[in-house]
């Protein structure tokens, strides 16, 4: 019972830090992942979505499911991941959480990345 229990503590453990990791990457506060609510109000704006996303997560039953599904794909693709890596975030979380902010990935900003408008002139 005790090694269950020390088993459980290292995954959560595990899953924090590696959340933690994932906001910081995305120049988030990564104290942010430990507080509810505020959490997922964080993940939106990491995954560029609007802000109302929140209550429509929050409030609407079956919706928000579409709508948490919808929020991990645009932070997989956030992170320039593909498709695939977020059925894994959604499947298999406690591998594919830790791949995405311990590994190489880096989050792509809008703010950072050229206008190809200024290219077309």
């Amino acid at each position: 019972m005790l090694l269950i229990i020390i088993i459980y503590l290292a995954i959560i453990v595990l899953m924090i830090a590696s959340q933690w990791k994932v906001f910081t990457k995305a120049g988030q506060p990564g104290w942010a992942c430990l507080v509810p609510i505020y959490n997922i109000y964080i993940m939106t704006q990491i995954a560029k979505k609007p802000g109302w996303w929140l209550a429509i997560i929050l409030l609407v039953p079956i919706v928000n499911i579409v709508f948490l599904i919808m929020l991990i794909d645009a932070i997989s693709k956030a992170f320039g991941k593909d498709t695939g890596f977020t059925i894994g975030l959604l499947l298999l979380g406690i591998v594919f959480w830790p791949i995405l902010g311990f590994g190489d990935a880096q989050y792509i900003d809008a703010k950072s990345t050229p206008n190809n408008d200024l290219l077309d002139n």
